[in-house]
C-alpha cells in the first residue's frame, strides 16, 4: 500500500571516477521508499539492479519517515529524506508517496514502473544539463570537492550512502520478509554554493560507506555530479 502526504525540490549526482565530465555525467535516480510500505520492494529491487548494472546512472535510496508510525520503524529513515521529497512533491504538485523515483530532479514517477523510469532516464541522457566538471576525493577524515567553471548558480550537496543492507522485517506491511536494499542514503547536506566560478571545498566526510556530490540548480534540477573514485556501484 502506497502512502501519500504533502511533499520537495532537489538534485543529486552520480558516479564516475575522480572527475565527472560536464558533458557525460550520470543521471541521478532518487528512490523515495520505506521498509514499512508493501508496494516498495519491487521498486527497491529495480534500484538494486541499477546499482549493480548501470554506470550511466547514480541510484540513491532515500528512506522516508512517514511510514515509521504504522507498525515498523525503518532503521534507515531520515528526516532529510522526507523533507527532500516534500519539496519535490510541492514542485511537481503530486504530494509525497512511496515508492517514488525522481529522475535528475526533473520528473517524479512511480518507482516500480520500470518502462516509464527507463524512458525518463533516456530522455535525461539526451537532454542532459551539466554546468561544470565535478570531482571529489578523500583526505583523511575530510572530503575535497572541486567544481569547475561554467554558467549558472547551484547548491553543492554531499551525500553519504551504504552499499547494501539486509533487514528482517518484524512487523508492519512487510512483516516476515527479508529485504535487501542497496545505495541506502545515510546523510545529505549542503556544503557550499557555486556561482559559475571554479570552486574548491574541504569538508568533513559524511556518514555512510560511500559518497557522492550533487550540484543542484536553483530550480531543483541536477546540473553536476561525481562519486568518490573507487566507490562500488
Amino acid at each position: 500500500m502506497a502512502l501519500r502526504i504533502p511533499a520537495f525540490v532537489a538534485l543529486v549526482f552520480g558516479f564516475l571516477p575522480a572527475m565527472a565530465s560536464a558533458g557525460g555525467r550520470p543521471v541521478v535516480v532518487e528512490l523515495f521508499t520505506s521498509q514499512g510500505c508493501s508496494s516498495c520492494p519491487p521498486a527497491n529491487a529495480f534500484l538494486n539492479e541499477m546499482s549493480k548494472g548501470r554506470a550511466d546512472v547514480l541510484p540513491l535510496a532515500f528512506h522516508v519517515t512517514y511510514w515509521d508510525r504504522l507498525g515498523w520503524k525503518d532503521p534507515f529513515s531520515l528526516d532529510a529524506a522526507t523533507a527532500r521529497q516534500d519539496r519535490y512533491g510541492h514542485r511537481f504538485g503530486d504530494g509525497s508517496y512511496t515508492p517514488e523515483i525522481v529522475v535528475d530532479g526533473s520528473v517524479g514517477l512511480v518507482g516500480s514502473h520500470r518502462d516509464e523510469v527507463n524512458a525518463a532516464i533516456d530522455r535525461s541522457k539526451r537532454d542532459q544539463r551539466a554546468a561544470a566538471d565535478v570531482s571529489v576525493r578523500k583526505t583523511g577524515d575530510n572530503v575535497v570537492v572541486r567544481v569547475g567553471s561554467g554558467n549558472g548558480s547551484a547548491t553543492i550537496l554531499l551525500i553519504g550512502f551504504d552499499h547494501e543492507h539486509i533487514t528482517k522485517i518484524g512487523r508492519g506491511e512487510n512483516g516476515g520478509r527479508t529485504l535487501a536494499e542497496e545505495n541506502v542514503v545515510r546523510s545529505i547536506r549542503p556544503v557550499g554554493d557555486w556561482s559559475g566560478k571554479a570552486l574548491q571545498i574541504d569538508v568533513p566526510s559524511p556518514d555512510g560507506q560511500d559518497l557522492a556530490v550533487v550540484v543542484e540548480s536553483s530550480d531543483g534540477r541536477i546540473v553536476g555530479a561525481a562519486r568518490l573514485a573507487g566507490g562500488s556501484s
